[in-house]
Formats: structure tokens, sequence, C-alpha cells
């Protein structure tokens, strides 16, 4: 199974508002950058669609090591939030829908065909890859 990394961001001007997503995968000595913008979304919604958008450019299954600043998704994948969501039929412990629930679909499926470990980013630091997310998911959110 071949080894991809993936760093992913998403951004927003204004929460919901215009946003872009972004992310640079790595295989050997190649490196791919895709990233793109929605006229009215979320920031979490950015994120996810970034997470989403890369593993979709995967053409077969692979060990796949997913770097994000993004606790919301880190968080639901390390501490299985979705298995108790699926579990409650998709409302969250509050007895409310879980938010992004199609985009959070899309993404189970799609972490189901490789195998996906998710690595916590601290944002707006010192990674190199990181900060190229942000530069190009700002770049991507639609004026």
């Amino acid at each position: 199974m071949k080894e991809v990394i993936i760093y992913t961001d998403g951004a927003c001007s204004h929460n919901p508002g215009p946003g872009g997503w972004a992310a640079v995968l790595l295989y050997g000595g190649h490196r791919k950058e895709i990233f793109g913008g929605e006229k009215r979304t979320t920031n979490n919604q950015m994120e996810m669609t970034a997470v989403i958008e890369a593993l979709k450019a995967l053409k077969e299954p692979c060990h796949v090591k997913i770097h994000s600043d993004s606790a919301y998704i880190v968080n639901c994948f390390q501490q299985k939030w979705y298995q108790k969501w699926q579990k409650n039929g998709w409302m969250t412990s509050t007895k409310k829908p879980v938010e992004n629930k199609e985009l959070w679909q899309d993404l189970l499926a799609l972490t189901k065909k490789h195998k996906v470990e998710f690595i916590k980013v601290k944002g707006h630091s010192d990674v190199e890859l990181n900060n190229r997310c942000d530069e190009l998911a700002r770049a991507a959110v639609p004026k």
C-alpha cells in the first residue's frame, strides 16, 4: 500500500460566508496542490471539504496520514465521535442533529477505502505545508 502524506486546511470569510479549502498531497518525490471555494459555507465545511477532495484525488487505496489543524475533524476520528453519531441516528449527545451530516457521511465512506490516520497540527505555526494550505485556501475564497 502506498503511503501518502496529506496536509489540509479550510478558510472562511465570515462564518457562514465565502470560503476556500486546500490540500497538499505528497507521495515519494511527487507533490500535488488542490484547492477550491464556495460562495456560502462555513469554516468547518471547508475543513471537511479539503479532506474529502484530497482523499478523492487518490487513484487507489493508500495508507494516508492526514495533517489538519481542525480539532473538529481530528477529534472526531481520534475519539470516534462518528460511531456514537451513527449509533444514535446521527444525533449528538444533546439530541440535536449532527451538523454537516452529509459531509461526514462522504468522509467516512472515503476513509473506508484507505487506511487513514489523522494527525493534529497546530494552526498558524511554523509547519510549512500547513501554512501553504492556509495560503491556498485563503486565495480560493470567492471575492
